[in-house]
């Protein structure tokens, strides 16, 4: 479904009316940010009934995400034309110069303009184009409605609230929708949810009861309910409301909630009616509008520009006060009589004075070009269709995606990035579960070796060599494990060999996995509502104890090698309770029934929870695998424990009784059934401990290091759970034992104990002020670090709960101090809406330059916050990349992104920018110096066509080149050598300091040009004796400054090309071409006959050669002698690492290892690789687990949700140092 895959931000509708027709107090709402407050009523939604529904108006299900409409396109696409300050300029210049006054013909300036206004806004039309076709393909795709007691297909946009819809499997959901019937057993539904969190693993809805019936088009007529809920708001993992149906009221959960945007899987089809509509769902109260982003650099511009007028202001304020001074009828020579025009009049010099300001303003305009805006956006479009999108760097072959630039506005943002915020799920990882090690009974087992391992081992030094896998070993999908001792039955050897049995089966039959297709290990499929289960069962397989089929009370397993070897047996087991995981627990346990009538309880879950609860003894076991949880969490794995009881039949039954009591109560079932557990989850024998790889995508922890030595910082926002966010920062090298590490987390006794009490205004209260103390307490003690030399990196971790209310007006700056001292922060179970707040805080609160990166439709407000929103083409559609500003197809091309084309474009443009300002305030001046001697009478010292083609033809190719292909290191450079990078994170190339570097270069020079050429032409004539005129003195001085600025343009290429020679050359040239043919020839028309063939007088003296020669060699001399002292005193960073690689070929960029790679054995560097690894320290374990249940899938995420407040960050200073340059013999 291509349309939905284009979904992204609309703005928010107005919330439809309803009825109070429900005698309940309505619940208070959530959040932060663009929240939708509740309606102090709820909603009523009268199922398979529109008339009844019509009386409330409710929204309609279209929904509409572009920019523009057709009224709206030209103001407001002016309007963000003329949001550029020089675009103002320009017009105002534009209509000056229409009128008498002006010296200029209008045709000069407006043409130019209405030409750059008609591009920009043909650029605005065909990309609001592009939403729009997105936005009909959604709102046109096809569902089954019920209608007239069959189904009848009609597009999304007609659906109406209180319809009767069918959806079929992988279809999506049109809208928010009430489950009411599914074809699979006891009303259940799979479903992925990957557009709302990005996670694509299963989760589970289970309709009412009551309503499992209404699943043909017969009985789903004869359904007649009313659902009273909530208004619409943006929470998407609460909801609450009742359904009313025969007298008979049935409250409703997250559980029965299916939402816009998730897809449904494994199920023949189901049956929903419709409760929220179009903006008012859940996944579009979470969007945001569409952005209009402008590069840090074109608002610096905009400055600039200001200053520019300013100065332009100045000079015409000078030129009119000395022309109310200068005139006076005494200079009879002037003809200055009664009747002469207002513009000279000595009788009224304050009339002469403001006509000849208005005259100068147009006679100066080209101190700010208009080319300058046609130049940078013509460098931005090349560089994006040539240089990004072409780059095999950035080309993933494996899925035939390259690198796309979507827009050319941000080019040079990207060499200027300082925070990173990712996306876990899908971005950092490729959420691919392998079973990779695992101990049992003190013994650990696996050879493999994870890419945290090996990058420790590279940064001490040692290049680890390629494990050697055995002939014998099994790879698949969830299972990357290899070690002979206990493959195909080998573990009946082991001295363990019961404690291994024990392990396997616990692996093949604790859990809730349900297998598809055919009942062979080659076919079958297993569906789990999270990876790491799919995982647990497929090792468990391939260990010989394959999960093949289960029925509501039964699992079967064939079970191999456990008699004798070789021997195949399928065993049946009852499952007689389970009790369920949720982030409470941190457990999941199943009673169980052999054949031979043992009765045996499996539990595995977090170490925390289950080294609670083991019986006493085997003490040598535990530290022996509390050993190795430590190992496998600081490598990056995510850990389990298992464990196991016997339990004796009269025990069981008395627990079991007590078990169904808990399970049937109407109130705190939840609780209860908590309490039940504890009775007999104890006394547990361990097992073991198994370690599962998160895939990371490939290179993701060298980019990560790379980056943090470029001064980027990298925050992971995720909908994932804390262990599991935890365990993927370890893999990718943003934690590690030596940091303070600060967790933030409302998993705490006290909260838990408030939660438990129901009271939502006591919660919200408590919450806030547990918040306010554990942020204090980080602040302070981080402060201690912040003032000592050798103290640890700072990391914080916090999640979606507490993040909702540290993002408070009164905590938000707290937040802020902390996390910006921070090196690393992860932010976990956070909303989409939450996920561009934090981007908006650090964006706005902090003054920093911020990219967003993400592959899935929960990433895009996060995306469309930041400066720059990249989005990943990965496996969950479309979304982000269709709301980015850049897509790539792996986390990893970050590097070549920012380091080499980010850096780049911002080198390249800055350049541009400052050679624009250099130029034409050079031209300017010698027109401004020309003033002096002409009375301020605003006289021009150059031809019109002089004035008009200076920009357009003889100085705009080679800019443009520049713009292009220069080069201050090779991009193996850029990579090898990340610390460059600072330099655009501290944008010292674009300071005051350098602006007026160039202006003093500028007033030097035009200095030169004029008096050089006005004083030493005084006395010259031409071959006919004649001395030389006003229109020979200004082509001269015009020859010399179109020579002098293409050369000076020269001096500041890093890397000369031969399209440096040609432009620079064929600029010059152009001039002369020019000037041969315009003073060659007179026509009637032509304004200004007296440049009839001054080239020509001027090129037959020997005047002009020695002119051309002598005057750019002075005005050229103070900039050489600048550069000169600069580069040998004061050099950048890069001009550094020119110097040291000056005479070496361009490389890979390769870091070099140490020497003692040479002086060990491939299994003797291995081992010291692995010894260098922390354990002792290390108080990571590397849990991370999630197995949801029908009724407790939620439980762990009901939150309270508090209105939007106006909020204000105060800007925090940052802290700057002087960077560092590791400098290499």
């Amino acid at each position: 479904m291509s349309g939905w895959d284009s979904v992204r931000s609309s703005t928010r509708s107005q919330q439809g009316r309803s009825q109070n027709l429900s005698p309940r107090t309505p619940s208070r709402t959530v959040t932060l940010g663009r929240v939708q407050p509740q309606a102090p009523t709820f909603r009523t939604v009268y199922c398979n009934d529109r008339d009844a529904n019509y009386a409330h108006r409710y929204r309609g299900n279209s929904i509409s995400t572009t920019k523009y409409n057709i009224f709206t396109f030209l103001p407001k696409g002016l309007y963000e034309q003329f949001r550029r300050v020089a675009n103002l300029y320009f017009l105002m210049v534009s209509i000056l110069s229409t009128t008498p006054y002006s010296p200029v013909h209008p045709v000069t300036n407006v043409v130019p303009l209405s030409l750059v206004l008609l591009v920009s806004l043909i650029k605005e039309a065909f990309e609001d184009s592009k939403r729009f076709q997105n936005d009909m393909a959604i709102n046109n795709t096809l569902v089954d409605v019920l209608q007239d007691q069959r189904w009848e297909s009609i597009p999304w946009k007609k659906l109406q609230v209180g319809d009767i819809v069918r959806v079929k499997q992988d279809g999506f959901f049109p809208a928010d929708m009430l489950l009411l019937a599914s074809t699979n057993p006891d009303g259940v539904c799979y479903i992925e949810t990957a557009n709302l969190d990005g996670e694509t693993n299963l989760k589970i809805r289970k309709a009412l009861e009551r309503t499992w019936d209404y699943l043909t088009s017969e009985k789903a007529c004869e359904f007649k309910g009313e659902v009273q809920c909530e208004q619409p708001n943006n929470s998407l993992y609460t909801f609450t409301g009742n359904l009313v149906m025969e007298n008979q009221t049935l409250p409703l959960s997250p559980n029965q909630i299916l939402l816009r945007g998730c897809s449904l899987k494994n199920s023949e089809f189901i049956v929903g009616a419709i409760i929220f509509t179009g903006h008012e769902t859940k996944v579009m109260m979470n969007s945001m509008n569409v952005p209009s982003k402008r590069s840090t650099l074109e608002r610096k511009l905009d400055k600039l520009i200001l200053t520019l007028f300013g100065t332009l202001f100045t000079m015409c304020l000078i030129g009119a006060i000395g022309s109310g001074v200068f005139i006076d009828r005494k200079y009879y020579f002037l003809g200055l009589s009664k009747s002469v025009e207002d513009q000279f009049n000595p009788s009224n010099r304050f009339l002469v004075a403001l006509l000849t300001m208005l005259t100068l303003l147009t006679l100066y305009s080209t101190i700010i070009p208009i080319s300058l805006y046609v130049s940078i956006e013509m460098i931005k479009f090349i560089q994006c269709t040539q240089f990004i999108n072409k780059d095999l760097n950035m080309y993933h072959a494996e899925s035939n995606t390259p690198a796309l630039a979507r827009t050319s506005n941000l080019n040079e943002e990207l060499g200027q990035v300082e925070y990173i915020f990712s996306d876990k799920t899908g971005t950092l990882t490729r959420n691919l579960m392998e079973f990779f090690k695992c101990s049992i009974g003190g013994e650990i087992y696996g050879t493999g070796m994870t890419e945290i391992e090996r990058g420790v081992a590279e940064r001490k030094g040692i290049k680890v060599p390629e494990v050697q896998t055995s002939v014998n070993s099994v790879r698949e999908k969830g299972f990357n494990f290899d070690d002979d001792r206990i493959m195909r039955g080998a573990w009946r050897n082991e001295p363990n060999s019961d404690a291994c049995k024990e392990f396997f089966r616990c692996l093949a039959i604790c859990h809730t996995v349900l297998p598809e297709s055919d009942e062979s290990p080659e076919k079958i499929k297993y569906q789990a509502a999270s990876p790491d289960e799919a995982a647990l069962v497929s090792a468990a397989k391939n260990f010989g104890f394959f999960f093949c089929r289960r029925t509501p009370t039964m699992i079967y397993v064939r079970e191999s090698h456990v008699e004798s070897m070789g021997k195949i047996q399928d065993v049946s087991y009852e499952i007689l309770n389970v009790l369920e995981f949720n982030s409470t627990r941190k457990r999941q346990s199943v009673v169980c029934r052999y054949p031979d009538g043992r009765l045996v309880l499996y539990c595995k879950g977090a170490d925390t929870v289950i080294y609670e609860r083991l019986v006493g003894g085997s003490d040598d076991v535990k530290n022996m695998t509390k050993e190795h949880l430590e190992q496998f969490g600081s490598s990056g794995l995510r850990t389990l424990c298992l464990a196991y009881r016997d339990l004796a039949p009269d025990m069981y039954e008395s627990w079991n009784e007590k078990f169904i009591q808990a399970k049937s109560s109407l109130r705190d079932r939840e609780k209860k059934l908590d309490e039940v557990a504890e009775l007999i989850e104890k006394d547990l024998v361990l097992i073991g401990a198994t370690a599962i790889e998160d895939k990371l995508q490939e290179g993701v922890p060298n980019c990560i290091e790379t980056l943090s030595r470029a001064g980027i910082k990298i925050w992971v926002l995720t909908g994932d759970k804390m262990e599991t966010a935890i365990n993927i920062a370890y893999a990718c090298n943003l934690l590690n034992n030596e940091m303070k590490q600060f967790i933030i987390s409302s998993e705490t006794d006290a909260i838990r104990e408030v939660e438990e009490r129901g009271d939502q205004v006591e919660i919200a209260r408590f919450i806030k002020e547990e918040v306010k103390k554990q942020l204090k307490r980080c602040l302070d003690e981080a402060q201690q670090y912040f003032h000592s030399i050798s103290g640890p990196k700072l990391a914080l971790v916090i999640d979606g709960k507490c993040l909702m209310y540290a993002l408070d007006p009164s905590l938000r700056i707290m937040l802020l101090t902390l996390s910006l001292n921070c090196s690393s922060v992860i932010c976990c179970r956070v909303s989409p809406l939450q996920k561009a707040q934090v981007t908006s805080l650090v964006k706005k609160g902090a003054r920093k330059i911020t990219l967003s990166i993400g592959d899935g439709a929960n990433d895009v407000s996060m995306i469309q916050a930041a400066h720059i929103g990249v989005g990943i083409s990965g496996l969950e559609g479309m979304q982000a990349v269709m709301a980015s500003d850049f897509a790539i197809a792996q986390f990893r091309y970050l590097k070549d992104l920012l380091l080499v084309h980010g850096r780049w474009s911002y080198l390249r443009l800055c350049k541009v920018v400052m050679y624009f300002f250099y130029k034409n305030l050079t031209f300017t001046l010698t027109q401004f110096w020309f003033t002096f001697n002409t009375g301020f009478s605003g006289q021009r010292f150059y031809d019109d066509w002089f004035q008009s083609l200076y920009n357009v033809i003889f100085t705009a190719l080679p800019v443009i080149i520049v713009g292009l292909f220069d080069k201050d290191v090779s991009s193996s450079l850029s990579k090898k050598f990340p610390e460059l990078y600072k330099e655009g994170i501290r944008n010292i190339f674009f300071k005051w300091r350098v602006v007026a570097i160039w202006a003093f270069s500028a007033i030097y020079q035009s200095l030169v040009f004029y008096l050089f050429v006005t004083v030493s032409s005084s006395t010259s004539q031409g071959s006919s004796g004649k001395l030389f005129g006003l229109w020979d003195v200004s082509t001269m001085a015009f020859t010399c400054v179109v020579v002098t600025v293409n050369l000076r343009l020269l001096m500041i290429c890093n890397s000369i090309t031969r399209w440096h020679y040609i432009s620079v050359g064929g600029s010059i040239l152009a001039w002369f071409l020019f000037i041969f043919i315009y003073s060659g020839i007179m026509t009637p028309y032509d304004r200004q006959e007296n440049v009839f063939w001054v080239i020509f007088v001027l090129m037959g003296t020997f005047y002009f050669y020695i002119t051309l020669l002598l005057v750019p060699v002075a005005a050229l001399l103070g900039d050489f002698l600048y550069l000169g002292v600069q580069r040998w005193f004061f050099p950048y960073d890069y001009q550094i690492v020119q110097e040291i690689h000056k005479d070496e070929a361009d490389d890979s960029g390769s870091s070099d290892f140490l020497g003692i790679e040479n002086q060990l054995t491939p299994e003797e560097a291995r081992s010291y690789a692995i010894s260098q690894l922390p354990r002792e320290i290390s108080k990571h374990r590397g849990f991370a687990f999630d197995s949801p249940g029908y009724e407790s899938f939620f439980a762990s995420q009901l939150g309270i949700y508090a209105p939007q407040k106006a909020w204000d960050v105060a800007r925090r200073a940052s802290m700057r140092s002087k960077p560092k340059t590791n400098k290499k013999n």
